[in-house]
């Protein structure tokens, strides 16, 4: 009964973990693409540069960032136990709206 409590406690904690680095890795990636979106008109290297600097504050690692006009997309890791899922985010103006009904 001791061992099959343990493989289950043991199980939890990974499925914990797994959920920890994905909410990590989101937050970081996130926050990068803000970051990233916020200073798009100083060119693609300078937003990816920023954008790693926000995912490296936040214990992540970046893994791609995109430039396209006003638009960023990046890719973040964030390693927590033997995970490290990549998430990607996206960041840039809104859309247009759409026009009310008549």
């Amino acid at each position: 009964m001791a061992t099959v409590l343990g493989a289950v406690f043991g199980g939890v904690l990974l499925l914990g973990q797994a959920v920890v680095a994905r909410h990590r890795a989101a937050a970081a990636a996130d926050l990068a693409a803000l970051a990233a979106a916020a200073t798009w008109a100083h060119g693609p290297e300078a937003a990816c540069a920023t954008a790693r600097r926000v995912a490296e504050a936040q214990a992540a690692r970046l893994t791609a960032c995109l430039v396209a006009g006003e638009e960023v997309q990046v890719t973040a890791r964030a390693a927590t136990g033997p995970f490290t899922p990549p998430i990607r985010s996206r960041a840039g103006p809104p859309a247009d709206p759409v026009p009310p009904a008549d």
